[in-house]
């Protein structure tokens, strides 16, 4: 009687393990094309076998960090090979939001070529993974990465799709649309105080005279940062939390993906 006892508390387990238990995790330095030392965080089921898919994941304005490291995570668990890309350089980690702030503004608003450049750096990393499928590979970002993915589109590159969760809205340079080769899904707060009305006019204009597959989903009483619980709840603030958004946002990647990788 005690071994079958034990036999099927064995076999629970087994059954109850998650998903995501033999997600394999590393930090993989590599450089951008200027030479700058850069850290990410990879991500990959390790009993998943042959080739798949692959998706870029690009950092808010307070780098790699626990964020961003557990959307990686979750994607490999989910089957795919997933890249936290390094945008600032290896050990380049802002302290607070202050610091962050400029940080972020260095590429945001003022180098888009090297915020173009660095998003690249990653790509490659990605694409020549081993795991990865080239002909299947998509981006996401979250605030700051939001507007690195569509900038990483913007340059050309030859991926899928990008999905930018409560991502910076502009058109800085509408022409560069023309060179989108990938669908793009923009996830927004309705209510998103730092995206100008006249910003995603602008956005929509841009991406229409490239004659971009685009599609612009905005969650109501919703603000900035709503994917991420650390934001706190207040919309007051500008930035908060929404888990009833959240869902639904991420509900939306996944079907993107289908669509996207069949």
């Amino acid at each position: 009687m005690q071994l079958r006892t034990l036999f099927a508390a064995v076999l629970l387990t087994a059954i109850a393990s998650p998903a995501f238990a033999a997600v394999k995790t590393e930090r993989v330095v590599y450089k951008d094309k200027a030479g700058t030392e850069l850290e990410g965080f990879l991500a990959y089921d390790d009993a998943v076998t042959g080739k798949r898919p692959g998706v870029l994941v690009v950092h808010d304005w307070l780098g790699v960090g626990p964020f961003v490291e557990e959307q990686a995570k979750t994607l490999a668990g989910q089957g795919y090979v997933a890249f936290a890309a390094d945008i600032y350089g290896k050990g380049q980690r802002p302290k607070d939001q202050k610091e962050a702030a400029a940080t972020a503004g260095k590429y945001r608003n003022g180098d888009r070529t090297l915020l173009r450049s660095r998003a690249t750096a990653a790509l490659d990393v990605l694409t020549k993974h081993a795991r990865v499928d080239a002909n299947k590979v998509a981006a996401i970002g979250f605030c700051f990465g939001g507007t690195t993915v569509l900038e990483l589109a913007k340059s050309g590159a030859n991926i899928k799709g990008v999905v930018s969760f409560h991502g910076g809205l502009d058109a800085k340079s509408p022409d560069d649309s023309k060179a989108i080769k990938s669908k793009v899904l923009v996830l927004h707060g309705a209510d998103d105080p730092f995206v100008p009305a006249a910003d995603i006019a602008a956005f929509k204009t841009s991406l229409n005279n490239g004659k971009v597959d685009w599609q612009l989903v905005e969650y109501a009483g919703t603000v900035h940062a709503f994917t991420q619980p650390e934001a706190g709840t207040d919309n007051s603030k500008g930035a908060a939390y929404n888990e009833r958004s959240a869902k639904r946002a991420f509900a939306e990647m996944k079907a993107f993906f289908a669509e996207l990788f069949g």
